[in-house]
């Protein structure tokens, strides 16, 4: 009986999810799925973002985090539309679930959009296992963190279309081998596409924006 009701709770998400595709298709909207650890750096990656390119992708974002609305508050200053979900009144869940997605959908202009961001709850376990209807989840890969996450955490960059491996500008101070990270990558994923970035310094950032770009070409 347990299994039947897991398989249940799984079927429903995934045909929510569905609906979610659905949606964002009529709409026009590009969904990315940014996922990553706590202090990766996924939301300093989004202004820089913005700052380059906001006119050009007409974004929204559904910020998630456990408590607090410190990171809605970083981009709202951009002018786009951001939908803050808390998963702590939820139970304080480490990922955001289509239910949340499709009801923070409802507060978004979608008409007057062209991408979707979700910045997910930090985390590079479970918001990998979660299909939320988007167009493709990007991981944010700190240098800190080192070269074999990857590894250790597979699906996530199984599951991705992207990765950008964030904080380059620490490479002189870190104990970290590129190269080996990399590797480390194509083992997993060898059609990942990989951007080096600093989005402290906005070295290399160019080049994640302008994949950004290409994904809504046509749209």
């Amino acid at each position: 009986m347990e299994i039947k009701i897991v398989k249940k709770v799984l079927e429903a998400h995934e045909k929510l999810a569905e609906e979610i595709a659905r949606l964002l298709a009529r709409n026009g909207v590009y969904a990315i799925n940014i996922i990553g650890s706590p202090g990766s750096g996924k939301t300093l990656l989004l202004e820089r973002t913005f700052e380059a390119a906001a006119a050009d992708l007409k974004p929204g974002v559904i910020e998630g985090d456990i408590a607090t609305t410190a990171d809605a508050e970083r981009l709202q200053r951009f002018g786009v539309p951001v939908v803050q979900i808390n998963t702590g009144p939820f139970g304080g869940d480490c990922h955001l679930a289509p239910n949340l997605i499709r009801a923070a959908l409802e507060e978004l202009p979608l008409d007057d959009l062209k991408t979707v961001f979700v910045e997910n709850v930090g985390n590079l376990v479970c918001p990998a296992e979660f299909n939320i209807g988007e167009n493709e989840k990007v991981v944010v890969l700190s240098l800190a963190e080192g070269e074999d996450k990857p590894l250790k955490y597979p699906l996530a960059f199984r599951e991705a279309n992207a990765v950008v491996v964030n904080k380059t500008d620490l490479l002189p101070h870190l104990d970290v081998d590129l190269d080996v990270l990399r590797r480390n990558v194509a083992a997993v994923n060898a059609g990942l596409a990989v951007f080096e970035a600093s989005a402290k310094t906005c070295d290399g950032v160019g080049s994640w924006v302008e994949y950004v770009r290409g994904r809504l070409v046509g749209r």
